[in-house]
């Protein structure tokens, strides 16, 4: 949990993902597409991946990947990120994270 909080809090925008999950790919487009360069982590291709997965499902993310964090924060999954972005909030978090400028 302290490896994910220290991560979170480096980069405006960190997502926790997997190379062969088709929603964390889909996530990683979606704030490609808004401008944002997030902070990646594939857990399939770190060695303390299993270990990181299993705190973010204790952290409320489940499924564990993608995980968003923004300003350091645990924003949620998929799900959480496309309703954000569809009612027009994840403009707003991006832009007072520090990630978007216009």
């Amino acid at each position: 949990m302290e490896r994910i909080a220290k991560v979170a809090s480096q980069k405006a925008v960190v997502i926790f993902s997997k190379s062969s999950c088709c929603m964390s790919h889909a996530i990683k487009r979606l704030f490609y597409d808004q401008g944002v360069s997030p902070a990646v982590y594939e857990l399939d291709e770190d060695s303390r991946g299993k270990e990181i997965e299993w705190a973010l499902l204790h952290l409320g993310c489940n499924p564990a990947v993608p995980a968003v964090f923004i300003g350091g924060r645990f924003v949620g999954s998929a799900n959480a990120i496309i309703t954000l972005h569809l009612n027009g909030c994840l403009n707003k978090l991006l832009k007072e994270a520090g990630a978007l400028w216009l």
